[in-house]
């Protein structure tokens, strides 16, 4: 109970009907008090000391989870018998199931929400969702442990900026927390990562395109859940990691928000982007149902590190998130040792590039793996597609999904041009980090049926827009 003390003078300034309005500094003079609430505990959790490329014994399980398929894919079918039944209209069409409540709506009934998975996707797309918040703690600490002060100030970054860093760590807690406690005991636990970086920058681009898939990946199924009560919980998680992909592209000194809106993709992809950087889990470790396809290595993937971002050549740490490396880049092609507005990109609250990192028309060069490669948690899952061998490349960002072929395909390698096309007008569609895949078929698909796409996806991997 809250016991309230409310002081004479204040109970006489209530009172008082005129007066005449003198400026004074006064102290606080009412005061609350309470007797202290239960805290809910968080998930034991601990710094994961472990890291590298895993190295122990041949896995003894291997692939995805899975039982009974009943069918190839799930075939597409033509909207429901009521989709175009609401006249929306602005008017009223049913009585009101209570004052200023309009009928309709989901979980409005007044039944008690309960927070649990209803269903294997409902599971699989939490458990997914859980072992991201898991890498992401341990991301976070793994970066302030391992480069020093000085490493961070030469990055531009301060100590402010580093305890940022550290409380960002601290959410990670408790989204793993609340994930946790909604999958039951059965959920995965921390395992070991393996990080493509060698050097803070390096780490600060991982970070954000981390966060980037992350975020995209709980988009993409969030209103697909059995559970909607579920969602409403991740949905006011993954909104914190939606400011956490930001700040880190502050700290790059990227431009902020450059799209009108946020891209959402399948689980797979998730997963696919995902499962490379854990190098191994516990014994016990829940497994996923989700596909890991082949990487794309996107070979002149612009380098946000650069003067001119654009004019870059294998200048990544790898395939998968294709984060940049800084280790052919000279001082004076160093946009961070620039002095000249534009052109600078040390960290700060908004850049915006004299030199854009991308652009209509512009000539992507790529190469992509074959299937058939372990990867993920003690080399345990398996890469594959059910693709031919691809013919497209497919832009996916913000609402848009839209298809450029590629050209002089040759040993697993092909180039294709950036398309020009905005998802309203003055929104150019292909901006900030964006996903580019490798299909076999220009199939039509929005952001409520994207994974349609998956049983024509080749390769999956990250593109650098802007």
């Amino acid at each position: 109970m809250v016991a309230y003390k409310l002081s004479v003078g204040t109970a006489l300034l209530s009172l008082t009907v005129r007066s005449l309005a003198v400026p004074i500094v006064s102290e606080p003079t009412t005061t609350f008090t309470s007797t202290p609430a239960f805290t809910p505990p968080v998930r034991p959790h601990s710094n994961v000391t472990d890291h590298g490329p895993y190295t122990g014994p041949p896995p003894t399980t291997t692939g995805a989870k899975t039982t009974d398929v009943l069918a190839p894919s799930i075939p597409a079918l033509p909207p429901g018998p009521n989709a175009f039944d609401y006249p929306s209209d602005g008017e009223l069409h049913a009585p009101l199931p209570a004052p200023y409540t309009p009928s309709g709506g989901v979980g409005t009934n007044g039944s008690a929400p309960v927070y649990r998975v209803l269903s294997d996707f409902d599971y699989e797309s939490i458990a997914l969702a859980l072992y991201q918040e898991w890498i992401e703690l341990d991301l976070f600490h793994w970066g302030l442990a391992t480069f020093s002060e000085e490493e961070f100030e030469e990055a531009g970054l301060k100590a402010e900026d580093r305890y940022l860093l550290q409380f960002m760590a601290e959410q990670e807690v408790g989204h793993a927390t609340l994930l946790s406690n909604m999958l039951g005991p059965s959920a995965p636990v921390q395992c070991s990562y393996n990080y493509p970086v060698t050097n803070v920058r390096e780490y600060i681009d991982f970070s954000q395109k981390l966060t980037r898939y992350g975020e995209a990946g709980v988009y993409g199924f969030l209103n697909h859940l059995n559970a909607h009560d579920v969602g409403q919980m991740l949905l006011q998680s993954i909104t914190t990691e939606a400011r956490q992909q930001m700040i880190f592209r502050q700290f790059e000194g990227l431009f902020p928000m450059p799209e009108w809106f946020e891209v959402g993709i399948p689980q797979s992809w998730a997963w696919t982007l995902l499962a490379p950087y854990i190098s191994s889990c516990p014994a016990n470790q829940t497994r996923l149902v989700w596909q890991n396809f082949p990487a794309l290595h996107i070979l002149n993937q612009p380098n946000p590190a650069r003067i001119n971002g654009s004019n870059a050549w294998n200048e990544t740490t790898g395939g998968y998130t294709n984060t940049l490396s800084t280790a052919d880049i000279e001082d004076d092609e160093d946009c961070i040792n620039s002095t000249e507005e534009g052109v600078n990109c040390s960290p700060g609250i908004t850049n915006n590039r004299t030199n854009p990192l991308s652009y209509p028309g512009r000539q992507v060069f790529l190469q992509w793996d074959e299937p058939g490669f372990p990867v993920g948690p003690n080399n345990s899952y398996i890469t594959s597609t059910s693709a031919n061998p691809p013919v497209f490349a497919a832009w996916v960002s913000q609402l848009n999904v839209t298809y450029t072929p590629l050209e002089e395909i040759q040993n697993n390698t092909a180039w294709t041009v950036q398309p020009n096309m905005e998802t309203f007008a003055g929104d150019p569609a292909v901006n900030g980090t964006i996903f580019l895949v490798l299909t076999d078929l220009d199939l039509y698909v929005t952001p409520y049926n994207l994974t349609q796409l998956n049983p024509h996806v080749y390769a999956v991997g990250m593109y650098q827009s802007g």
